[in-house]
Parts: structure tokens; sequence; C-alpha cells
């Protein structure tokens, strides 16, 4: 990790990595069959539960989190949800039966943590980034600042926060077609820019 430079969060699907010996046997080093030996991959890698960033001039913070914190059944119960959703939700979902306990498909709890998410930014009045529920939020300024970064995992693209020069968007990427047929990752602007202080300076 170049300059430290990577910082990861863990969520509900991947908690395993709060585990020190989990990440040691999974991502310090790779087994590379072209030269028969381990490499060192991400060595030493930590994995947070939540991060802030501080703006270097305005000394701004913005607090980053996942996001099932607020969810009741994947934090406090994630090995149980995890278990269910293995060894009887995927199987009934191949019948067409749909996961209740799943954020990203259930309206009714993607909403609850959207409300919890924002009474929590209104209350403690500190900008949040988070996920977990997979549907994008770009507040107005005026709003709660409380930011979802969207979804890694739909098929047509991924969407993001992109923080640059003061300002933040939210982004989409996802594959084009030029004319000629060859493929291509392009980024959209979904949403904003806007300038952070908009959003810190009236909290």
């Amino acid at each position: 990790m170049a300059n430290e430079r990577l910082h990861l969060l863990y969520g509900n699907h991947d908690i395993a990595k709060r585990d020190k010996s989990f990440l040691e046997k999974n991502y310090y080093h790779y087994f590379s069959e072209r030269e028969g030996r381990n490499i060192s991959m991400f060595e030493n890698i930590k994995v947070h539960e939540g991060l802030v960033l501080r703006h270097r001039n305005s000394n701004y913070r913005i607090f980053l989190v996942h996001g099932h914190q607020v969810d009741f059944i994947n934090y406090e119960l994630w090995r149980l949800t995890r278990f269910i959703v293995k060894y009887l939700w995927r199987p009934l979902e191949a019948f067409g039966i749909n996961d209740p306990t799943r954020t990203a498909k259930n309206y009714k709890k993607k909403e609850a943590v959207a409300i919890k998410l924002n009474v929590w930014v209104a209350k403690e009045k500190h900008m949040l980034i988070g996920g977990h529920n997979h549907r994008p939020r770009f507040p107005e300024v005026g709003e709660p600042p409380c930011f979802n970064d969207g979804s890694c995992v739909h098929p047509r693209g991924i969407t993001g926060i992109q923080i640059a020069q003061g300002k933040i968007s939210l982004v989409k990427w996802s594959t084009k077609a030029k004319d000629n047929g060859i493929l291509y990752i392009d980024k959209d602007i979904l949403a904003g820019p806007r300038y952070l202080k908009d959003y810190l300076e009236i909290n």
C-alpha cells in the first residue's frame, strides 16, 4: 500500500475482515503460480468499522461507515443472519421467495436504515457517508448531510461518492461502447459537484 492510501471498511457481508487472523490468511499474500511462491499483497492492512476524514485546511470532519450498524439483524445478529442466508434463504430464492433480512432488496428495511442514519446525522451535526441499503443519496444543501454511496454490486455499473478539490459528487462507473464496438469504462456525475463547506458550515 504505497503511501497508505488504501483504507477499507467492513460491512455485514464481510465482517470477518475485522479479525486480524482472517486478514493475515486471505489478504497479506497471494500465491503466484507463475513464480511458484507467495507474494506480498496487502501486508499489514487494517480494515476498519468506520473512519473519519479530516480536511487539511479547514479541519472539517466526515464520518465514513458502512451503515449496517443501525440494522440490528445485520449488526448484532450477523452470525445468525449469515447462517440463515446461506442455508435457508439462498435456496428459497431459487424458488422466487425473497429474503426479508436483505436490506438491499427490502424497501421497508432500506427506508428504516436511511431514516436512522439521517436521525443520527441531524442529532450529532456530523456529515456522514454510508451505504448498506444500496440506495444512492445526495442531499440538498440545508438537509442533514447524510450521503449514501449506493451499490458496487449492480450489474450495470457501480455508484460511489467522490471527494476532490473540496467538492463532493455522486458518481457512477459503467461499461460503455464506442461506435466501433470497443468497450470502455466511463464515469458519469449523477449529482454535484457541491462544495463540502456548503454542507459542513451550516452544521
